[in-house]
């Protein structure tokens, strides 16, 4: 195959009408650029920054095999690829001339596009993260569960929202990926975040989803405060959050652990999630 069998667009309605038959065909494995390309639509083209985020799509024979995509401050993402379809993409988006500074999908195809990326452009590629991507089977909460209760974050809860979010993206060692009042408005608007909070009423942990498209919602993000953890706050906050997409219609709830935190694989696994596969995450 040859690099212009890819095809570029920075139209997200444009992506969506050639592309979107491709992302719904697996929504579990293509659940970023399904939530990523909704949130656009819905939000407009500078949800995620100021700069104009860009698409690709690759086709053969009128049929989409393969699309990426990349917001601003984030990495390229990726649907699965074969070695051959990687190469191929680092050549296209090294002759366009695009910005690159990392690159996120499954495991063996962020790795091929890792490598391939060096060959074209001489970039040295870092292992930022391993990931897993859990699906949920049997919601089991907890046992024993901590004293307290869920509940829905609303407007009083705005400035928390907003903290939590600053400090949950310090914790990756990154900066927010939105602007902090935004994404607390957004979330707020439609409920989309839930709260463990104490017999006194503070909150102690927060657990969110994503936009529910293709019948699929990703638990995202899930924070409890350093001092706070160990204390079963941040497993019952999830339950909360993915017993309300079940009931919203889910059909699948998906979420992504980091794979060097055992504690998290263990406690999404506990109550019911179950690995689908592993991704990976590269800087250049």
């Amino acid at each position: 195959m040859r690099p212009d069998d890819w095809h570029f667009t920075d139209d997200v309605d444009s992506f969506l009408g050639r592309a979107g038959g491709f992302l719904h065909s697996r929504p579990a494995v293509h659940t970023i650029p399904l939530t990523a390309t909704e949130a656009l639509r819905t939000r407009g083209p500078h949800a995620y920054g100021a700069e104009d985020p860009f698409f690709g799509i690759l086709e053969r024979a009128g049929e989409v095999r393969a699309t990426y995509f990349r917001t601003p401050s984030h990495r390229l993402n990726l649907t699965p690829l074969t070695p051959d379809e990687a190469d191929t993409l680092a050549a296209h988006l090294a002759a366009l001339g695009l910005p690159v500074p990392g690159v996120s999908a499954d495991r063996d195809t962020a790795t091929a596009f890792a490598e391939a990326w060096q060959r074209h452009t001489g970039a040295t590629p870092m292992l930022h993260e391993r990931q897993r991507l859990y699906r949920l089977g049997t919601l089991t909460p907890p046992e024993p569960r901590p004293e307290g209760q869920g509940r829905v974050a609303d407007e009083q809860d705005r400035e928390q929202l907003m903290c939590w979010y600053e400090e949950f993206a310090a914790a990756l060692g990154s900066a927010p990926s939105a602007n902090p009042g935004a994404w607390a408005d957004t979330r707020i608007a439609h409920g989309r975040v839930r709260f463990w909070e104490t017999p006194d009423g503070s909150p102690v942990s927060m657990a969110g989803v994503t936009l529910m498209v293709a019948s699929q919602v990703r638990v995202a993000p899930v924070y409890t405060p350093a001092h706070l953890r160990g204390r079963g706050y941040a497993g019952a906050a999830t339950v909360e959050v993915s017993r309300a997409a079940l009931a919203a219609g889910a059909a699948e709830v998906l979420l992504f652990a980091d794979l060097a935190n055992p504690t998290s694989n263990g406690l999404y696994q506990r109550i019911g999630y179950h690995p689908v596969r592993d991704f990976a995450v590269y800087d250049f």
